[in-house]
């Protein structure tokens, strides 16, 4: 299980995960940010996502955290700074509260991690099965229209490359595996174990986050005390397209912070 990925700089890992229906594409304006904060900044295509292949996999969640755990394996990764937006909460969560030793700090954005967690009203219809000819038969131009009723700042280049994970039937059909895999009891062995991991952690939300409401943010915080919570008023769920300068601009400020970064050669 092989993933694509873009990676930038040099130092000890921040392993940045993108969510559905993105890819690493999600994070092109933070990869150089979080270079400039002393880190080499690895992005990965998800299994079936972005240049990943499926490599004869369905997507569950259980396969992308498996092929996770390769990756980090492969590329000798750990320890790291996890990084993670929406579904690469879900899945690289699990990751770290498996390996607890392999991360040295987390950044969230836009996720959850709650046994009792609710989806939205598009996820539900995923898990239903409702949307599975709609999926599969997707098209560019139908997409485009979906991403703008979404994402509106998101350019016709990041449309293209989030298609991918429609680009065939297969993969469309791990999209669809993805959530109706995600149920949210799986969750249970793993509570408490976020905080006992007792790591720097930032919460980044949009305030106007449609698909993961400031009040999971709220939770995470309840339940990580020691954890920072910022959050951008004018931003939405995919808050690196709404705001890619300023969210940027505090990962690599909370990098900094926590002192783990290479620090930069003087003269």
């Amino acid at each position: 299980m092989r993933l694509a990925f873009r990676e930038q700089g040099e130092g000890p890992t921040a392993l940045l995960l993108h969510g559905y229906p993105n890819s690493s594409y999600l994070w092109r304006d933070v990869l150089p940010a979080v270079a400039g904060a002393g880190h080499r900044a690895v992005a990965p295509d998800l299994l079936g996502f972005g240049d990943s292949d499926l490599d004869g996999r369905a997507g569950t969640w259980e396969d992308q955290v498996e092929a996770l755990e390769a990756f980090v394996t492969e590329h000798d990764l750990a320890p790291l700074a996890l990084i993670v937006h929406d579904w690469g909460g879900l899945i690289g969560l699990r990751w770290a509260c498996e390996h607890p030793d392999a991360v040295s700090a987390l950044v969230l954005m836009s996720t959850g991690f709650f046994p009792d967690g609710k989806w939205h009203g598009m996820a539900k219809a995923m898990r239903s099965g409702d949307l599975d000819e709609a999926m599969e038969t997707m098209t560019r131009e139908g997409f485009g229209g979906l991403m703008q009723q979404a994402e509106p700042n998101a350019g016709e280049d990041a449309v293209d490359e989030y298609f991918k994970a429609f680009a065939t039937p297969e993969r469309a059909r791990a999209g669809l595996a993805l959530y109706k895999s995600g149920d949210f009891e799986k969750l249970a062995p793993y509570e408490g174990r976020l905080a006992a991991l007792d790591v720097p952690t930032l919460l980044l939300w949009g305030a106007k986050d449609d698909y993961a409401p400031i009040g999971g943010a709220h939770r995470f915080k309840k339940e990580i005390p020691h954890a920072e919570m910022v959050v951008l008023e004018d931003a939405g769920h995919f808050l690196m397209e709404d705001e890619p300068e300023r969210v940027a601009g505090e990962v690599a400020r909370f990098l900094r912070s926590t002192g783990l970064g290479t620090p930069p050669a003087t003269m």
